[in-house]
């Protein structure tokens, strides 16, 4: 097998794990031969298969795997046993961890704080773009929502809805998921 990235001898110290950066030797998915990435604990973190790509900050340690098409971003965290594939993206200071699965066309960003695969829900395709909505658990305990350029709280998400679709079928169709989304991510509180 053809490897498309190395282990760098830049490094850091992740709860006494130490994380290499990881450099593209290869082009492929839009990463560019001898562009740097973010950090893994080892090879087996990131799959040397497919255009999976830890980016910036990010760091994937542990028994953590990110493969497919999968994209961790910015100071994302991917640790234990989780799992990132498909094409899912982990962005901004989210954690992924636990026995957590994030996959398909899942999109968690920003304070997303996923443990298991019960911490998100992705509803799709929905709306007049057939688009798929993510939505997601944070570390306060909140829910966000991830929908095509939309980023923020489940109540904001349904005030856009309503401003943009009012009582139409697509309305109803994403306030509908909203309340079912609502029920299942706050039973896993209890």
């Amino acid at each position: 097998m053809d490897k498309k990235y190395e282990l760098t001898e830049d490094t850091i110290t992740c709860y006494g794990r130490t994380l290499h950066r990881v450099r593209a030797i290869k082009s492929f998915g839009g990463v560019q031969a001898g562009e740097l990435g973010g950090y893994i604990e080892n090879e087996d973190n990131l799959s040397q298969e497919g255009d999976a790509w830890v980016y910036g900050d990010a760091q994937v340690y542990g028994n953590a795997w990110v493969c497919d098409s999968a994209r961790v971003y910015d100071s994302a965290r991917v640790y234990g046993d989780a799992r990132v594939y498909g094409s899912a993206r982990v962005c901004g200071s989210a954690r992924v961890y636990g026995d957590a699965q994030v996959c398909g066309s899942a999109r968690v960003y920003g304070d997303a704080d996923i443990q298991s695969s019960r911490n998100y829900f992705v509803a799709g395709p929905l709306g007049r773009r057939d688009a798929f909505t993510t939505f997601y658990t944070t570390k306060s305990n909140d829910i966000k929502v991830a929908c095509g350029c939309f980023k923020g709280t489940i109540d904001e998400f349904v005030s856009k809805v309503k401003e943009t679709h009012g009582t139409s079928a697509y309305g109803q169709e994403y306030c509908g998921i909203v309340d079912f989304v609502k029920n299942y991510l706050n039973l896993i509180k209890e």
